[in-house]
């Protein structure tokens, strides 16, 4: 049983590897016993996002069906042949997951092959489940039972779950609307974006980052480090977005490259160990 445990985390490991550059150099840097259980959230979290966003010639609705009663049956039975689904239980059971925040997270990507805009609360909703709420599983992780840092950390949590959803939905606006029809943001028409629009949703969500900051610092050490990178990384892509034009963020996606996050690892690195941040 061991050897197909440790199976199922390698396949959640690689489908991350595969899937986020950023989150992966990030997880590297956790302490080694965390590694596991945050690729496990990782792979459950991208396959059902997957199934919404790209399986465009198959069933989605009745594969993400599928996959919800998979993934109940597994957490219930504590055993699935679904290597992601697998891992994820293994964490979910380890861990304390909360049954309403695995119900919040495919709400969301359920929304998706629903809505194409998104109003105010629909868009608070869709934020809290698609994002909010996966920060949520990996503080689980982080604090390992400690449940006073945990809830006095959940509100940083959900912030920078939230910063970071905000940066795809600006860095991806372009993907979002010419291949799935979706505009994010309330009130923006994807076709008239501008100045004004591109402003008002920066403010949100530098507010989301000073909120998040706070939270990272109280972090147990093991994890501190590797959240703190993955907030440097979406904070320089953020100043990138912030400094190019409304017309180009609609037009093309903005990345850092992979040589400047070689250098944010080092300088992050170098600053984590003076406790500078």
């Amino acid at each position: 049983m061991q050897l197909y445990n440790d199976t199922c985390m390698a396949c959640s490991q690689l489908i991350t590897k595969r899937y986020s550059t950023s989150f992966s150099m990030g997880i590297r840097v956790f302490d080694e016993h965390l590694r596991p259980p945050i690729y496990a959230v990782y792979g459950f979290v991208r396959f059902a996002d997957e199934i919404v966003d790209t399986f465009h010639d198959y069933p989605k609705a009745q594969l993400l069906d599928r996959f919800r009663k998979d993934t109940y049956e597994a957490i219930e039975e504590r055993i699935s042949l679904n290597p992601v689904l697998q891992a994820f239980q293994e964490t979910v059971h380890r861990y304390g997951t909360e049954r309403e925040l695995i119900d919040a997270f495919l709400r969301s990507m359920e929304m998706d092959l629903h809505h194409h805009t998104y109003e105010d609360s629909l868009y608070q909703e869709y934020i809290y489940g698609s994002a909010e709420v996966v920060g949520l599983m990996c503080l689980r992780v982080f604090c390992d039972g400690d449940n006073d840092l945990y809830d006095r950390l959940k509100a940083p949590a959900r912030s920078l779950g939230a910063a970071f959803q905000k940066i795809n939905f600006l860095r991806d606006m372009r993907s979002d609307f010419d291949e799935r029809g979706r505009v994010y943001f309330p009130g923006v028409d994807f076709t008239a974006f501008t100045p004004e629009d591109k402003l008002m949703i920066e403010a949100d969500i530098k507010k989301d980052f000073d909120d998040a900051l706070k939270g990272i610092v109280e972090l147990p050490r093991g994890a501190r480090f590797g959240v703190y990178l993955a907030y440097v990384y979406y904070i320089n892509l953020f100043k990138k977005i912030r400094r190019a034009p409304a017309t180009r963020v609609t037009k093309e996606r903005i990345r850092v490259n992979d040589g400047r996050k070689i250098y944010l690892l080092f300088s992050s690195a170098l600053k984590h160990s003076f406790n500078l941040f």
